[in-house]
Formats: structure tokens, C-alpha cells, sequence
């Protein structure tokens, strides 16, 4: 599967699907990201099983402040709708192909089990930091 193009509009429903979806967020000024587009290509093409997409942050100014992407390339990988990942600067093939194989072998319901830990603990803490 060839990259798909992300914009606000399709970026909630891409990062939801089931299964990895890795995001590329890059500008056309930016000499790392220009590097570093080959490699996604690559990657995504050895693993078509995947959802590879590419964020233009010149174009997305609005999501890529929403998700506070401060430097660039950054690539966030998603699986499941969790946000697993989140790396900035370029990756060489192996560390993207490693990263892939990493969100693959995790196991998901255990997963779903400390994210939902981690939001009661912070929801707990809230009312204790008010008063």
C-alpha cells in the first residue's frame, strides 16, 4: 500500500483504524525530511499490510499545532487507535522496521489495560491538585 495523504479531515478516522498506521509528519523546506522520505516509502512498500500516511505540517499548520509537532520529520505510529510511538528526526530503515515489529508483538488488551490505569490514576489525581 502506497502513503496516503493526511489532513485534518481524515487524521482522526487514519490513526482509529485496527491494525499499525505510522504517520509521517515533514514540510517540502526541510532537508531531514527529505531524507527521510525515501525511507518511509521503502518501509511502507515492505509492509503493505500497514497504514503509512504523510502529513504536510505547511499545509496542516492546525492539526500538526493540535498534536504539537515541534520539530520535523516526526513520525507518531499508532495501532488500534493508541498511540504507541512518537520519534523525531530521521530514522534509518532497520529503527522504522524495528519499531513495526515491536507494535506488532505487543499484546493489545494489555495495552488497552495500562492506558486505562494511567487515565483513572490522572482522572484521580485532578481533584487532590484543586483543593
Amino acid at each position: 500500500m502506497a502513503t496516503i495523504e493526511i489532513t485534518g479531515q481524515n487524521f482522526q478516522e487514519t490513526v482509529q483504524k485496527d491494525g499499525i498506521v505510522l504517520l509521517d509528519f515533514w514540510a517540502e523546506w526541510c532537508g531531514p525530511c527529505k531524507r527521510f522520505g525515501p525511507i518511509f516509502e521503502q518501509v511502507s512498500d515492505e509492509n503493505p499490510e500497514h497504514t503509512f500516511g504523510k502529513v504536510d505540517t505547511e499545509e496542516n499548520q492546525d492539526l500538526a499545532a493540535a498534536l504539537q509537532i515541534q520539530s520535523i520529520p516526526t513520525l507518531m505510529m499508532f495501532r488500534d487507535g493508541i498511540l504507541l510511538a512518537r520519534e523525531s528526526g530521521l530514522l534509518p530503515a532497520q529503527a522504522l522496521n524495528d519499531l513495526i515489529k515491536q507494535a506488532s508483538e505487543l499484546d493489545m488488551d494489555e495495552v488497552r489495560k495500562q492506558v486505562e490505569a494511567q487515565v483513572a490514576e490522572e482522572q484521580g489525581k485532578q481533584p487532590s491538585e484543586e483543593s
